[in-house]
């Protein structure tokens, strides 16, 4: 029993010495394992280390480099504002002295000044004071004469310049716009193909010619004239009204109260046509944009509005050709001149229900209707009753007077023109005091030059009041007449 449990604990010694020498094995194959781990990390170590420590070095060399050049520009800056310093503490000492030797001329030139203010003021028996205004005077005297001299100088120039140059546009716009125009008037006698019809438009007891006359506003004129009806009113679309309806009521025979009506209203309905093409036509023409509708009305009863023979209508797109191009020729809003031109004798549609000059009336027209001022101002100043807003309006005056003073435009005999203006002078010059006067502005303004000795700003007022009332009882004339007295007072004196 005893020799069987030692060899078990012998087997058993045996077996953990065997564990023992595995596990010392075991643990000498770790150890060398870990060694060699320890190394290789240690290699790896250095490399990286040594790469790194390359990159640094590197890094380092570059920003020297870096450094290096920079202290180099640094130091030749310093050594370039070291030079510019004492540049500038040179001119410093040179403006230094200049500055002295300025002191010293200035403080002599004032001593040199009041001796001679003193001198003067002995001599001149003046104050300084005194002196020195005289100076000015006669220095501002001096530069006055100088710049007038100038200043005529140039405005010669330009006049000559502005006329050879105005001649040309002028010549340049007419032969463009050599268009035929025709001077037409409002036709106010009605044909009838014999005398019987006369009885018929009368009516009995004088009803059909009072139905006719209520419904247009004319006067019918019938007397001995053969074969021929009178219509007169101052109203030229009415009138043009009642030559249509009349004329209809002739060709249909058919006279009385009710057939006049009807046809009255087919006149009216015709003429207002007639107008509203007319005027579209004219805005077509031109070229214009659309105008308010109520001034397209207005624009085409000019169709049927003459001024001396000339119609109105053909005489403003003529006008607004003309103006249009003037226009381009200077530079100028071509649109604003035509549209202007086109628009400027507006107020004549209107000028014989409304108390004014046409000009006026125009305007007030464009203005309520939402035209530009610059259109405003052509109306406006066309015959310079207002100052030229722009050089459009200038424009719109010379393409009014050009198309006016064209060989038969107007049909005025020239003696008839004379003998308004003559009348209106003749009744100027019948007043006491009255020295010259002129009719200007085609008969539309009369110029009263009155002698300042015998009369004073107060009777000249009274006197352009009394002229005014003596041309209104004593001649006819369209439109209105500008009564004007100048009362002038002159001092004249010779340099010898």
């Amino acid at each position: 029993m005893w020799v069987r449990a030692n060899g078990v604990r012998t087997e058993a010694l045996i077996e953990l010495k065997q564990r023992e020498a595995a596990i010392a094995q075991r643990e000498g194959e770790v150890d060398r394992q870990i060694e060699s781990r320890r190394k290789e990390l240690d290699v790896e170590a250095k490399e990286a280390a040594l790469g790194y420590r390359n990159e640094v070095d590197a890094e380092f060399k570059e920003k020297r480099a870096d450094l290096n050049r920079l202290e180099k520009r640094l130091d030749q800056k310093e050594d370039g504002l070291d030079r510019r310093l004492a540049e500038l503490e040179e001119k410093e000492k040179r403006v230094a002295s200049r500055q002295a030797e300025v002191d010293g001329l200035h403080a002599q030139a004032e001593k040199t000044i009041q001796e001679h203010r003193t001198t003067l003021e002995r001599i001149a028996s003046l104050s300084r004071e005194d002196a020195r205004a005289e100076l000015r005077r006669q220095v501002e005297d001096e530069m006055r004469h100088e710049t007038a001299r100038l200043i005529k100088g140039r405005l010669d120039e330009a006049e000559r310049e502005a006329e050879r140059r105005a001649r040309d546009i002028v010549t340049l716009a007419v032969q463009r716009c050599a268009v035929d125009q025709v001077a037409t008037t409002t036709v106010s006698v009605v044909p009838l193909p014999s005398d019987d019809i006369k009885g018929r438009i009368i009516g009995r007891e004088g009803r059909n010619i009072r139905a006719f006359e209520g419904l247009t506003g004319v006067d019918l004129i019938i007397d001995d004239t053969p074969e021929a009806v009178v219509v007169s009113c101052f109203d030229p679309v009415r009138r043009e009204v009642a030559r249509v309806a009349l004329t209809a009521l002739i060709t249909d025979g058919r006279v009385h109260p009710g057939r006049i009506e009807e046809m009255v209203c087919q006149a009216k309905a015709e003429v207002d046509l007639r107008m509203k093409e007319a005027a579209e036509e004219a805005l077509l023409a031109v070229g214009s944009p659309p105008i308010h509708a109520e001034l397209v009305k207005l624009l085409g009863k000019l169709k049927f509005r003459t001024s001396y023979g000339q119609n109105v209508l053909a005489h403003s797109v003529e006008m607004a050709h003309l103006a249009g191009m003037m226009a381009g020729q200077l530079g100028l809003n071509v649109a604003t001149a035509k549209r202007g031109a086109l628009l400027h004798d507006i107020g004549k549609a209107v000028d014989f229900e409304t108390e004014g000059h046409h000009a006026a009336i125009g305007t007030d027209l464009a203005r309520r209707y939402g035209e530009s001022e610059e259109v405003i101002n052509c109306i406006e100043a066309h015959h310079e009753d207002a100052a030229f807003g722009c050089l459009e309006a200038v424009l719109v005056q010379a393409a009014d007077a050009i198309s006016a003073s064209r060989p038969g435009a107007r049909r005025e005999s020239l003696e008839t023109y004379i003998k308004r203006l003559e009348g209106l002078e003749k009744i100027a010059e019948s007043f006491k005091g009255v020295e010259k006067c002129y009719a200007i502005q085609a008969g539309r303004e009369i110029r009263v030059i009155v002698n300042p000795d015998a009369m004073d700003d107060a009777l000249a007022a009274t006197l352009a009041r009394d002229v005014a009332r003596r041309i209104e009882g004593e001649l006819q004339y369209p439109g209105e007449i500008r009564v004007t007295v100048i009362r002038e007072v002159r001092a004249v004196e010779y340099a010898k």
